[in-house]
Formats: C-alpha cells, sequence, structure tokens
C-alpha cells in the first residue's frame, strides 16, 4: 500500500467509533493495478449502512486524490482478528472506594497526552463510573460480529457496562456466571482496533470478576490502588498475593486521597493517616507511581464528565 492511500484510509473515520479504518484495523488488503485499486476491508462491528457509507467514501477520497477508481469489498472478520493491543494493563484494589477507577482515568490521560493511543474497558460492572468520568453518554452501536466502543471528547474508545443499560441508574443483578460471560465477551467482541495500550478498570477485591479478566486477558502488569488507612496493609497484600498467583506482574502501586493541600496555610493535611506509599511499595516490590490528593477541582471535573481537562503535576 503506498504512503497516499494509507493516508487516505486513515481519514476515512467510522461512524460511531469516531476513529479511521486504519486505526480500527479494519484494513485487510490493498493492490493497484491499471489504475484501479483494489481495497479489503473487514466488517467487524459495521452495520450494513455503514459499510455502504464507508465504501462511498473511500472511493470518492482516492477518485479526488488521483483519480484512480476504487474497488471496495468487505471481509467477515471477528473483532479478536482486528484488535492489535501493544499492552494491556489492570488497575485494581483490594477493596472499593479508594479511586481505582479515577486512577485507571488519569493514566488513561496522562498516556494519551504523552501521544499513546488508549482504550479503557471498565470491567466493573455493578460500579461502573469511568464513562460519567469522561462525559460518555449514549448507547454503542455494532453489529452482529460485535460492538463500536464509543469514543471520549479526545477521541479515547470507552467501553463500559453501563452503556448497554436502557438506564444509566439501572442496577446490574446479575450471578456470577452472567459477570463472567459478560467480561468475557468484551475480551472477544469489542472492536478496540490498534492500541498502544487498553486500561482496564477492575472490580475491587479478589473475587470472580477479577479472576475472570486476568484469565481471559493478556494482561501485560497491574496497578495497584490503595488509600492511607490502617487497614491497607492486608488489603493491599492480598491484592498483590493474587496478582503473583495469577502470575502477573505489579507495574507499581497509587496512594490515593493522599493529603489535601491547604493554599491558605501552604500546608498538606493527611486527612486519613500519615502516607504508606513507600512501605507499599516495598511490599508490592514495585516502584510508588505516585501521590494523588483530595482535589476538588478534580472532583469537579470528574462530575462534568470532564477528567480530560485536568491539568496537574500529577498527571
Amino acid at each position: 500500500m503506498n504512503e497516499q492511500i494509507a493516508r487516505i484510509l486513515d481519514s476515512i473515520i467510522v461512524p460511531g467509533a469516531n476513529r479511521s479504518l486504519v486505526q480500527l484495523g479494519l484494513v485487510r488488503r490493498v493492490s493497484q493495478q491499471d489504475g484501479q485499486v483494489r481495497i479489503e476491508l473487514g466488517d467487524a462491528a459495521l452495520m450494513d449502512d455503514v459499510r455502504q457509507s464507508i465504501g462511498e467514501h473511500v472511493r470518492a477520497a482516492i477518485a479526488d486524490a488521483s483519480g484512480e477508481t476504487a474497488i471496495v469489498q468487505f471481509a467477515s472478520m471477528t473483532p479478536e482478528e482486528a484488535n492489535d493491543i501493544t499492552h494491556t494493563v489492570a488497575v485494581m484494589s483490594g477493596k472499593g472506594g479508594v479511586g481505582k477507577s479515577l486512577v485507571t482515568g488519569l493514566l488513561a490521560v496522562a498516556l494519551g497526552r504523552a501521544a499513546y493511543s488508549v482504550g479503557i474497558l471498565d470491567a466493573d460492572l455493578t460500579g461502573p463510573s469511568i464513562p460519567r468520568m469522561f462525559g460518555i453518554e449514549g448507547r454503542p452501536i455494532g453489529s452482529a460480529s460485535g460492538i463500536l466502543p464509543i469514543a471520549s471528547a479526545t477521541g479515547k474508545p470507552v467501553m463500559s457496562m453501563n452503556l448497554l443499560l436502557e438506564s444509566s441508574d439501572q442496577p446490574v443483578i446479575w450471578r456470577g456466571p452472567l459477570i463472567d460471560k459478560a467480561l468475557r465477551q468484551f475480551g472477544k467482541e469489542v472492536l478496540w482496533g490498534r492500541l498502544d495500550y487498553l486500561l482496564i478498570d477492575l472490580p475491587p477485591g479478589t473475587a470472580d470478576a477479577v479472576l475472570t479478566v486476568m484469565q481471559a486477558f493478556p494482561i501485560d502488569g497491574v496497578v495497584v490502588v490503595f488509600t492511607p488507612q490502617d487497614l491497607v496493609d492486608m488489603i493491599v497484600r492480598k491484592a498483590i498475593n493474587m496478582v503473583g498467583m495469577m502470575e502477573k506482574r505489579v507495574l507499581g502501586v497509587v496512594e490515593n486521597m493522599s493529603y489535601l493541600y491547604v493554599p491558605e496555610i501552604d500546608k498538606r493535611l493527611e486527612l486519613f493517616g500519615p502516607s504508606r506509599g513507600e512501605e507499599m511499595a516495598r511490599v508490592a516490590n514495585a516502584p510508588l507511581l505516585g501521590h494523588i490528593p483530595i482535589d476538588p477541582a478534580l472532583a469537579a471535573l470528574c462530575d462534568r464528565g470532564a477528567i480530560e481537562d485536568y491539568d496537574s503535576n500529577i498527571v
């Protein structure tokens, strides 16, 4: 495929995904002969009308750019065949309410600003909060062959059970086998395309759902989140031990709610006790990635669905 054709295909945005054919990994083959360009695209997660629209746009763009005739064909393709994810990182906590989803969101923002392509899977089926943080509403579209994630304001693909429900306040009252099936489907049926990083926001604890994600996804490593409280040692050790038992590695630990900075007196108040970040890093035998303060500005942005606007040295 020559550079001109590659640029054209990378400029064709797939409706509903807000990412290009190349970014979604849907370009299978391209050949040129006798003034004709033959392009074979994958049909993963694409409805009939979307395929028709893409074909028209590709033919028009190539005719405008080179004067050549483009023959566009679609071939059967699954999301698994299209997906090309370099690193899959899970974000884990031993208990709920410590800011695991917040850390997932901030990691995505930081990686995105470093020019990496990042996707987020909200695997906390019963308490999903990632869509709200990123201001994502509506329902994903797709076809019998797969689902297209919804893109955030800066183009990060996001998938969450909350996006599939009739309303955001509808509870997910499922037993373990159904949750297990849903998580495995997120791994096989979601079209992530080409990503440098897929971040998975795990459910809290070390129960069935976490085990399913660890087994169903090619996890490269885990980031463990905790707060500076008395019981943190036992809880973090359980999470770290589970990671080891699953033969994964802890990439680093993050202490959330580490302190509250009061600018009027230029002082940090440790509301939940002294920091235990260095201690937990030693327990995990992994680096301490950071202390995240209690920041009212960050909380307000998350409530407005604008976490991607947060600007801080933490990021």
